[in-house]
């Protein structure tokens, strides 16, 4: 699925949610099957790959040009600040870049 037509599938949702077709959860469903879809055919320059591991970062999919780079990533959009080595907001060090354990795999 390209862009456009990623876009063309979200409004289309959107558009059953405001006429009345849809309700708030299958628009919901529907639109994150349009990005799941999108991000594994994903067609660009990088690569998408899929956090494995610790709870905080589990599932959770990047578009990146590296497996360090996709690291990054999933840090950076689960809310772990990989630029301090201290918890960003956990107590006990579970928000602490260094004391997560993930993989990255190409999906």
């Amino acid at each position: 699925m390209d862009r456009i037509s990623a876009i063309r599938n979200v409004e289309d949702a959107l558009r059953e949610f405001e006429n009345g077709d849809a309700d708030l959860a299958a628009t919901e469903r529907r639109v994150a099957a349009v990005l799941r879809t999108y991000a594994t055919e994903f067609d660009g320059d990088d690569d998408v790959f899929r956090a494995v591991g610790d709870d905080a970062v589990d599932g959770t999919v990047v578009v990146a040009p590296s497996e360090p780079a996709a690291r990054e990533r999933v840090l950076a959009v689960s809310g772990v600040d990989s630029d301090e080595g201290h918890p960003s907001d956990g107590e006990n060090g579970e928000d602490d870049p260094e004391s997560l354990e993930f993989d990255v795999d190409r999906v």
